[in-house]
């Protein structure tokens, strides 16, 4: 708990020369005090990871930052940099940048170069991570949303890549017989077409860059709450959560009244993570994923095999699972949807926890102003009338955030993608 009287008695009898203190800015004391009321951490999965305070940045009220916050799934390089243009003060981020202990913070290491880097700009370092899984109303329940979430009616009807009208032989470009008005009565051998190099002459096929879901997609979806009956359970409860706190805990397993067509699921999870170019969906080789009907899904940001081994549900949904995994759960009759494991996680910043954090935020930093006034003793320095002065509050989500995996797309090619409803193939 952040005692103001002791440590603003610290800060003022500093060297002006100086004024840099051993705690953190009054602020980032009430982004952590923020981030703990809405995802305690006594809710994390403390047998592997590392939440909380990771970074604590000593405060220099006469450089200080912004008030403002950064959300990110990930501490790249990328967004150290942007955090740093931008001037926050904290930089939230769903994955610890230090999972075990440390021997060494040097600059050799990338991880540690971005972590000393944010020291010396005043930029302190928050993860919460498990703890805003297993939350309620937190991730899990998120992607639980998504998945029983209604579209505009109709439902649309997903598309594979199939080609609607083959063309005959003699049409196709690629074909080696002979052109229309050519003999073929005489025993000349027909020469195969030359192969071409790549960069020579017009490609046949062509692949876009890697793309991403795009952050201005993530914040918008037509999914509305869901009219589809259903029930919802925690896979694994919070062992030891904090008296008198809500069920939580990691994972969620949705059981429909009525089974929902796999199409379907597929489409309101692709609306609700930001319409992604494409992502591995797996089926038992047996079935056709048309007549798929799924009355249980069980849900996993991230990585899910530990999560979901051994629950019986009709759909898997997460963010990877290994190709053996995988393979194990289609030859159960079970089918799997992943997405790289951060487009699980990613959208939920932009669709939740940006708003939460903002208001949470408004009115502890509020308090804590005052607290700071009412404390103070002796004259306060202008830098410190300024930095308790400041009203503003700025929640916002990282732009340079992305899952190290993108999508490329075939571009030339005359595939097209055909309505699953239309028929099998």
């Amino acid at each position: 708990m952040f005692r103001a009287a002791s440590y603003l008695r610290r800060a003022a009898n500093m060297s002006a020369s100086t004024y840099t203190t051993d705690k953190a800015s009054p602020f980032t004391r009430a982004v952590v005090s923020s981030m703990r009321k809405l995802y305690p951490e006594a809710l994390a999965d403390k047998s592997f990871d590392n939440t909380g305070l990771l970074l604590e940045a000593p405060f220099d009220p006469i450089r200080r930052q912004m008030n403002s916050v950064l959300l990110t799934i990930d501490l790249t390089k990328a967004v150290a940099d942007e955090a740093i243009e931008r001037k926050d003060c904290v930089l939230v981020t769903y994955h610890p940048i230090i999972f075990k202990g440390l021997k060494s913070l040097t600059l050799a290491d990338s991880q540690q170069q971005s972590l000393l880097r944010l020291a010396l700009e005043g930029i302190s370092v928050y993860s919460p991570h498990t703890a805003v899984d297993a939350a309620p109303g937190g991730l899990g329940d998120w992607l639980a949303d998504i998945v029983t979430g209604t579209l505009s009616e109709p439902e649309p009807a997903t598309h594979t890549a199939n080609h609607p009208n083959p063309e005959p032989a003699s049409q196709n470009p690629d074909s080696t017989s002979s052109p229309p008005n050519s003999s073929t009565n005489n025993n000349t051998p027909q020469q195969p077409p030359k192969p071409q190099r790549p960069g020579g002459g017009s490609l046949q096929r062509t692949y876009s860059r890697p793309t991403y879901p795009k952050p201005t997609e993530l914040e918008q979806t037509d999914l509305t709450p869901s009219t589809a009956t259903h029930t919802r359970e925690i896979l694994h409860p919070t062992p030891s959560p904090p008296p008198s706190y809500p069920p939580s805990g990691i994972g969620r397993l949705i059981t429909f009244t009525t089974p929902q067509p796999l199409t379907h699921l597929i489409e309101r999870i692709a609306r609700g993570v930001g319409n992604p170019k494409g992502f591995p969906v797996a089926i038992p080789q047996s079935r056709v994923v048309e007549d798929i009907q799924i009355r249980t899904v069980a849900i996993c940001a991230g990585s899910g095999a530990s999560v979901l081994a051994g629950v019986d549900a009709d759909l898997l949904f997460t963010g990877e699972l290994s190709h053996h995994e995988a393979l194990a759960a289609t030859e159960k009759g079970q089918c799997v949807v992943t997405l790289f494991h951060s487009n699980t996680e990613r959208g939920f910043l932009h669709g939740v926890m940006r708003e939460a954090l903002a208001r949470c935020l408004g009115e502890e930093w509020e308090r804590l102003r005052q607290e700071v006034k009412e404390g103070w003793e002796g004259e306060m320095s202008p830098e410190w009338e300024e930095a308790v002065g400041d009203e503003s509050v700025l929640v916002e989500v990282s732009e340079r955030d992305r899952d190290p995996f993108g999508i490329v797309v075939l571009q030339s090619s005359e595939v097209v993608g055909r309505p699953l409803t239309s028929g099998k193939g």
